[in-house]
């Protein structure tokens, strides 16, 4: 690492050479000269390890993936936990290998002596034992978090398997860094015939780096986005055999509606099928029900290219929240949908049992895109249609009468608490504009969500803050939250069901250097007294959770549904309900998720 490359020097004539014939005379590092210098028994004692990789680099890797170990949010598979580990510990030995350059640089060296075989050798048993330290610790902590939240424990067979794939991924990034940095070196090679040689690094380094952003704006996004919009379309469209279209009027895709029944998408479709019967509602409420509104509008309801495509699909779901009576129920729930158009199921359900049916939810969707997809890429739309939706129906309202206006409320979970929360610019336009509000699992970049938990009151923990006292806004895990604090809860009423484990809250770029407040704080119900702050590590660590956040049970993680019979009772407090009807209903509410 660090070598000179071999140069040629002409020198004078008069051994013999033709006139003119130069000499090859080469100028080796001292790196290259000591390699050149051992005998055959040294190379052949030399392991293949020591011949191709550093020695600091596979020591910070082993340190990295030891730290991929430690205890954090949720539990985690074979698979994946192999998948973090493996890339733990590529990543720690990039940072090895660039300290070890770094410190060459600074020195002014051209590289650096080989370690003694004692070096390596301290490597390898040190990198044993801590191991095997590890993975028993992996164990016993999985173990905890696994009862904690009611998750089969791994079995043996589960740990070899996460070795194997560690050492699979971490080769595999490596040798891949390695060939970008043998390309680095080809291309300094060529430069130097005609520029000094740091300066060839640099522009040797600067154009791997800007062809590969190229590349990978220029071709691999675009491609890789053409085909999951293909993909994801083509499962939008896919209709299951056991999902016909509705037979009742009040529901989209149903007899009269405006929009078909293949344009809602598969999301739409499994909304509009799974409303809630009148036979389940009159038995569950003891009295005669009605059927719910259920009024969605599809990405394929209107063509793409439509100039405001989304303001047309929001219109478009409007009218037919007005074509099937949606303006005369007692309540109008506006629905901000995930990625792909999901709604959780448990939330609109709890509110067609708490009014008998006398209900209207209206919502769209905005991307075919999976929920974490849509959030990198979807983003603004996301916001763009919880705007459009909500001021379209906020403005067939108002039109009403004062006296003859249902309650409206708004709703979603996760990027639909995103795009729920974009009409409003704070609490107290949620407060003047609607009856209520619910989010579940807000996500780290909800405005409205992170503006309330930096400012809420001194003592308040972050995993559940209190705000102004609880007067109109109110956090919880559970239901018994919601009673938290003991002062007056005003109305209307805006709710945030939010768990401590849940990592899509918690990320946050802060997390590499500076320790949040929810690990400095006692911890959540269902968070390990061992998980702790780490710098960098602990960043990494959430990040991986993300993608696990929805695979646990109900009330952990990104799973919302155990509290929303006590959150939605909460904030409508609806005529002639009473607890023991919302313990009855907790067990009745699913979320199809």
């Amino acid at each position: 690492m660090g070598e000179p490359t071999a140069a040629v020097e002409p020198e004078p004539t008069g051994d013999g050479r033709p006139d003119g014939q130069a000499r090859r005379v080469v100028r080796v590092g001292p790196a290259r000269k000591a390699r050149a210098e051992m005998t055959a028994a040294e190379r052949a004692a030399s392991r293949w390890w020591q011949r191709n990789y550093t020695c600091t680099g596979t020591a910070v890797g082993l340190v990295l993936l030891w730290l991929s170990l430690t205890p954090s949010l949720l539990p985690r598979g074979p698979l994946f936990q192999g998948l973090v580990s493996g890339s733990a510990g590529a990543i720690g030995y990039g940072l090895g290998v660039f300290a070890v350059w770094l410190v060459q640089y600074l020195r002014s060296k051209d590289s650096t002596p080989p370690p003694p075989h004692t070096a390596w050798m301290i490597v390898f048993v040190a990198g044993l034992i801590g191991t095997v330290g590890m993975i028993v610790w992996f164990d016993r902590w999985q173990r905890e978090v696994r009862d904690l939240m009611g998750v089969p424990h791994l079995v043996w067979h589960d740990y070899p398997l996460i070795a194997a794939l560690s050492l699979v991924v971490l080769f595999a990034l490596v040798e891949l860094a390695r060939g970008l940095r043998a390309l680095v070196l080809l291309i300094i090679r060529q430069l130097e015939r005609v520029a000094p040689p740091r300066l060839s690094g640099v522009v040797a380094v600067a154009v791997v780096v800007a062809v590969g952003i190229a590349l990978i704006n220029g071709v691999v996004v675009r491609v890789a986005m053409s085909v999951l919009n293909s993909t994801f379309s083509a499962a939008n469209n896919e209709e299951q055999p056991d999902q016909a279209a509705p037979t009742s009027s009040v529901l989209s895709g149903g007899p009269g509606s405006l929009a078909s029944w293949a344009s809602l998408g598969r999301e739409g479709r499994v909304f509009v099928s799974s409303s809630t019967t009148v036979a389940k509602l009159t038995a569950f409420n003891g009295a005669p029900a009605v059927a719910p509104i259920r009024a969605y509008a599809g990405l394929g309801s209107v063509p793409s290219g439509t100039p405001n495509r989304l303001g047309a699909i929001a219109d478009l779901a409007v009218r037919e929240l007005v074509r099937a009576g949606g303006l005369k129920r007692k309540v109008i729930a506006v629905a901000t949908t995930t990625g792909t158009g999901w709604i959780n199921e448990a939330e609109a359900d709890a509110l067609e049992y708490m009014y008998n049916g006398d209900t209207a939810i209206v919502s769209m969707q905005y991307s075919y895109l999976p929920s974490w997809l849509s959030f990198l890429v979807d983003k603004e739309n996301a916001r763009q249609a919880g705007q459009d939706l909500f001021e379209a129906v906020s403005a067939r309202v108002r039109a009403l009468p004062e006296g003859q206006r249902p309650k409206l409320v708004v709703f979603g979970e996760s990027l639909g608490s995103f795009g729920g929360e974009a009409p409003f610019l704070s609490a107290n336009n949620i407060i003047a504009r609607t009856d209520g509000a619910l989010f579940s699992g807000p996500t780290f970049n909800n405005t409205m969500w992170r503006s309330i938990t930096a400012n809420r009151d001194p003592g308040s923990p972050e995993r559940l803050p209190v705000y102004q006292q609880g007067r109109n806004v109110r956090f919880a895990a559970t239901g018994a939250d919601l009673s938290r604090p003991a002062a007056p809860w005003g109305y209307p009423r805006i709710v945030y069901l939010q768990h401590p484990s849940d990592p899509i809250g918690w990320w946050n770029v802060n997390l590499l250097f500076r320790e949040p407040d929810w690990l400095r704080e006692p911890r959540g119900a269902d968070v390990l007294s061992s998980v702790h702050w780490i710098p960098i590590v602990t960043f990494l660590q959430v990040s991986a959770d993300m993608a696990v956040a929805a695979n646990v049970p109900d009330g952990h993680g990104h799973h919302y549904v155990a509290a929303v019979a006590d959150a939605w009772a909460a904030i409508l407090d609806p005529p002639g309900w009473t607890p023991e009807k919302t313990a009855r209903l907790r067990p009745l509410l699913n979320d199809q998720g």
